[in-house]
Order: structure tokens, then sequence, then C-alpha cells
């Protein structure tokens, strides 16, 4: 099923119907998704980091969890596929995905569902209106960078971690101030005024700026060591945001490198990890942000803003924990039966 989930577009499978072999798995997938090539000209694949993901879905037999969602980020021109991240704007639509193939019971007028993010060992709780039995597509939530309204789906999550992998709100890595986060993605915030750049400039604008995108590669390889990602020169984590003072009344102006490409708006998690980051003392972005009392945190992107709602505080070891919480949208797009390339 090819579903838009959030700001995102991808191939839903079921677990039984694509090879349990890992290698054989992601061989699969390049030839689905017509990678690598850039134009993914002969698979399904969108010619966008945004459109070029896979989510697979299964029973879960875990306790107190419904489904398990593994996520697959399949590079464009390359033939790599990447299981070390996961995607808050697919998980949108495993829930109705779920219900559309009759591994989990319908419940009206609201079914929630539990969710296993494979990926990260998180559990998200995402809740969707159904109508006689099946996801109701239609409605009136509307989502900064996908056209019209459709049904809400409230995503709800919890990280298992610490915010901060290193402990501090601050490190200086490359000869840059930065930021690591982890609320459900690792994340560096970084200062746009120290890269030169004001935050406000398009998706197209940075990513011609080839100084600029190898200062932010150069943070980011050393930021995945410190994520205890290893070497994550082939890794599609951790993501990059430029952080800006707020134009247009939200809290924080971002820009996204994921790694490579420029967001055109902002994934769910990565929205999560960034706004509980911003409130945290200390920390890359806090004094740029314009906050307000309640838990909302608007973050302004390319084509809009995102309000994630996030709760920030101290354990009793002062370590940062976090929740979240946010609003999207998903659509089925059309249902059948896909041929992959005989080979690559």
């Amino acid at each position: 099923m090819l579903m838009r989930g959030g700001t995102s577009k991808g191939a839903y499978f079921l677990a039984d119907d694509v090879p349990t072999d890992a290698v054989e798995r992601d061989l699969l997938m390049l030839r689905v998704m017509g990678s690598p090539d850039p134009t993914q000209i002969d698979g399904i694949g969108g010619a966008h980091p945004l459109t070029s993901k896979v989510a697979i879905v299964s029973p879960s037999r875990e306790p107190d969890v419904d489904i398990d969602y593994l996520f697959l980020q399949v590079v464009v021109d390359e033939p790599v596929v990447s299981d070390r991240q996961t995607c808050g704007n697919l998980l949108a639509g495993v829930g109705p995905f779920a219900l559309e193939r009759g591994i989990i019971p319908a419940t009206e007028p609201t079914t929630s569902v539990r969710i296993r993010l494979v990926n990260t060992g998180d559990v998200a709780t995402a809740s969707f209106t159904v109508t006689d039995g099946r996801p109701d597509y239609d409605g009136d939530a509307r989502i900064d960078g996908v056209p019209g309204t459709a049904c809400p789906i409230e995503l709800t999550l919890a990280g298992s971690g610490p915010l901060l992998p290193t402990g501090h709100p601050s490190d200086t890595l490359a000869g840059h101030g930065v930021t690591l986060v982890d609320n459900g993605m690792p994340v560096v915030l970084m200062d746009a005024a120290e890269f030169g750049v004001t935050g406000d400039e398009s998706p197209a604008e940075l990513e011609a700026d080839t100084s600029l995108h190898a200062q932010i590669e150069s943070v980011r390889r050393a930021a995945g060591e410190l994520f205890g990602l290893g070497d994550v020169t082939d890794q599609t984590v951790p993501k990059m945001f430029l952080l800006a003072p707020p134009r247009h009344g939200g809290a924080i102006g971002t820009r996204a490198f994921i790694p490579h490409r420029v967001h055109t708006a902002i994934g769910v998690l990565m929205a999560a990890s960034v706004a509980a980051g911003i409130r945290i003392p200390g920390a890359v972005g806090a004094d740029l942000a314009h906050l307000t009392d309640d838990h909302d945190t608007v973050l302004e992107h390319p084509s809009g803003a995102f309000t994630a709602r996030v709760e920030v505080g101290q354990d009793v070891d002062g370590v940062w924990r976090a929740t979240s919480s946010s609003l999207r949208t998903a659509r089925k797009l059309f249902d059948g039966r896909v041929f992959a390339r005989p080979r690559l």
C-alpha cells in the first residue's frame, strides 16, 4: 500500500510479504523503489528522501504493544537502505494500514493502537477516527506541507532514554557549538548565524552552498560518534538543524539537513527532539527561542510551521527526559501489487 504519512510518502508492507533476511529484504526494497537512480524512474520512489521510504508492519509479541513498525530509508541515488533511524511521519500511517490489513481490531469512533518503533525500541500511541470499521481519511485537520485537509491522527511518544546523549547541554564539535538531543530522533542543534547564514534560506539555497554542507557534514560525523552510532558517513542520522530566531510568530526557525538534502518541512520526531532541546537551559537555540509557558512549541520550517507538544524535566538523578505528542494526517494513495525490477 502506498500512503502519505504526514509530510512523507512511502510503501507499507506486511512483514510476512517481505524476506526475513535483512540483506534480501534491502535488495528487494532497492528494486521496488528504483534505487540507485536520481530519478528512481524504474521504481515507485519519488526521487527525494521524503518519498523514498518503507514501513514494514507486523503484529507485536511485546506485552502491551499491538503492532511492530520497522522503518527503512531507501537512499535515492546510492544502493543503500538504512534502518538506523525511524520516521514519525510514516508512523502516522501505520495504525490505519494495520487496520486496513486486519491485524488490529476496529473500535469506533476512535481506534487507538500501541506501536513499537522497532528501530529505536520506543513505543508510540496513535489514535484515529474509524467509520464502518475502516479508517476515515477525510477530516478537517490541516498540516503545513500538505495541501487540503484530512482526518487528524494523534501521536504520543515517551522517549526511552535520556534527552542529552552526552549529558551536556552543549558541546563543541569541529569548532562549532552544538547540542545533541534524542527525543525519538538523534538531532544536532546548531546556531545558523555561527555558520554564516540567516536560517531563513530556502532548501535549494542551502543545498547549493557546498562550503556550508562541508562544515555541517564535519560536525555530523563527529556527532555520530558521541551518539554511539559509530561512523555515520553512509548513514542518514543524525539529522542536522540550523536554528534561528523565529520570523513568523513561532518559537524558533529551523532548517533541517536530513542529512544531505534539506527538508522542505520537518519530521515529527525531529520536531519532538528540537522542541525538547531548546527548552533545556544552556542548549543551542534556547537563547534564540520565544517560548511560552505551555507545552506547545511552534517550529517554523520552509513550508510553514509545526506544533510539537513536549513536556521536559529532570528526573531524580538530574537526567533530562521528555514526552511528546503531535497532530499528523495520513491518506491511503493506492493498494495493490508492486513489481520490482528483476535486478539492480
